[in-house]
């Protein structure tokens, strides 16, 4: 007789399991991060305590937070509308980066002598476009062949990283600025295409943007027809084909859709920071932070800015750690608490659906050939 221990799927999970799955998980990145911490040498009260006061106590750490915060929340809601749908898009980076090539594009060539809201919907219409572009191949290789997406976009996403350099650091395109002689950089986008700042900070409206897009994609998952058949799709491909929903179709719908968003992201960091396709300042791994962003707000439009505006805050917080008195901390810390963060959400997650039991087993007789 032994015993084995098995995971056993709940038959349902309650809002306290919704609510208190994530917080569990972000405190034992914390703690994990806390031993990391002292075996450097580092005291892991200051370095949290530097953190959050970098980023939630001051009037430009909270607004500095909510501008990182943006593209994070439209990558998080790329990632979380297809995940819901048990589809797993890794390419937001990729599309962010082709959303911030239309976008710059539209911006340059299009919004010269536009009213600002003009000129900055145009940018992101483009990026919108962009980033679904980018999604396409994915979306009809999986449709259609069956094709793992994860392998597909995340593909893609090293094609779109190597085009932005090159239309940058490689060619002489019309994003390259040509009077820039010490090094390339990409032509600065009129003050018509630019989001407008709030005062002297760099917080701009790209946030009312961000949420306004947030409540309609909360929308669509709740009250529209498509939200429907994504959730019937992800739930059960054999009941919607019995329903008479098209699996193909809701596929490729909800893979551009989230490419959309993925664009978006890139639309907003040309219109609201960068002012250029920049490839130094978008390789910051945007698209895959949303994806942490994405899992540990359980996939909810709503989690997901609470989430990105804490992951925003350990980003924005990470250069500050490096001016500890007596200490220099390493700007990596704020990456490895994401890292740790997203390992603590998939493993609560999996405890949140599941149950651990130890199960007795019965000895097996083995007899001898004789």
């Amino acid at each position: 007789m032994g015993y084995t221990l098995q995971l056993e799927r709940r038959l349902s999970t309650n809002w306290k399991q919704a609510v208190f799955t994530p917080i569990l998980s972000v405190l034992a990145a914390l703690a994990a991060g806390a031993v990391f911490l002292l075996i450097e040498g580092f005291d892991p009260i200051s370095v949290y305590r530097e953190l959050f006061d970098a980023s939630f106590t001051s009037k430009f750490g909270i607004t500095d937070t909510l501008t990182i915060a943006v593209p994070l929340i439209l990558t998080g809601l790329a990632a979380a509308v297809v995940f819901r749908m048990n589809l797993f898009n890794i390419g937001a980076e990729g599309q962010l980066y082709l959303g911030a090539i239309f976008g710059s594009w539209a911006g340059l060539a299009l919004t010269d002598g536009l009213p600002t809201v003009a000129g900055v919907g145009l940018v992101l219409v483009f990026a919108a476009m962009g980033g679904a572009v980018w999604a396409l191949p994915a979306a009809v290789f999986k449709a259609f062949f069956g094709t793992s997406e994860i392998i597909t976009t995340l593909m893609l996403t090293f094609i779109a990283l190597f085009l932005m350099r090159y239309l940058i650091f490689g060619s002489s395109s019309y994003w390259r600025d040509p009077e820039t002689t010490n090094f390339p950089q990409g032509k600065r986008v009129p003050t018509s295409a630019r989001f407008e700042l709030f005062g002297d900070t760099r917080l701009h409206w790209g946030i009312v943007v961000a949420l306004g897009i947030v409540m309609l994609v909360w929308v669509l998952i709740r009250f529209t027809s498509l939200g429907f058949d994504m959730n019937v799709v992800g739930s059960s491909p054999a009941s919607a084909a019995y329903a008479g929903i098209s699996t193909r179709r809701t596929v490729i719908v909800a893979l551009l859709l989230s490419g959309a968003l993925g664009g978006l992201a890139g639309g907003a960091e040309v219109a609201g920071r960068a002012y250029a396709l920049d490839p130094n300042g978008l390789e910051l791994g945007l698209g895959f932070t949303g994806i942490v962003v994405a899992a540990l707000a359980r996939y909810h439009p709503f989690g997901i800015v609470i989430v990105a505006t804490f992951i925003a805050g350990l980003r924005n917080g990470g250069i500050a750690l490096q001016g500890l008195p007596g200490e220099r901390v390493p700007v990596e810390v704020s990456l490895m608490l994401q890292g740790a963060i997203l390992l603590c959400a998939i493993g609560g997650d999996i405890f949140a659906r599941n149950r651990l039991r130890l199960v007795r087993t019965a000895p097996q007789n083995v007899e001898a050939a004789s």
